[in-house]
């Protein structure tokens, strides 16, 4: 049985992991990595390299969107497509993620949390775009 007056809560607490996540991975190819580095990355496990550059974005995008609590489940949804397509890249790496080149077991885990998130919703404290009115 769900809990109504917790679940608020345990949705933000999910929502702000996620957002902090996605930001911080997003900054670190950008900041760290850098776009060029991040897209000779993904040329070399087999993505197109251009690739990176929206993945840099939407990382960011994401993450600040998620901390703020708009759209939420729009963008978990995106997230939930997003890592699986990276956990690809991991695949044959085992498991663990302390295995060399990183296996599987993280970018399956924040998959799993992202699909929940878009599940659950926004939760509490959560800033909702204006609906639109109509005429």
């Amino acid at each position: 049985m769900t809990d109504s007056r917790t679940t608020p809560y345990a949705a933000l607490l999910l929502r702000l992991a996620l957002g902090i996540m996605f930001l911080a991975h997003g900054l670190t190819k950008l900041l760290v990595f850098t776009p060029a580095g991040t897209a000779g990355f993904f040329a070399s496990v087999g993505f197109p390299g251009w690739l990176a550059y929206p993945v840099i974005a939407f990382e960011i995008g994401a993450g600040v969107l998620l901390v703020l609590g708009v759209f939420t489940r729009w963008v978990a949804l995106l997230a939930v497509v997003q890592l699986f397509a990276a956990s690809t890249v991991h695949f044959g790496n085992g498991w663990s993620f302390a295995n060399p080149n990183g296996g599987w077991e993280y970018p399956i885990f924040l998959t799993v949390a992202a699909a929940a998130l878009a599940l659950i919703g926004d939760g509490a404290h959560a800033l909702k775009p204006s609906k639109a009115r109509s005429a």
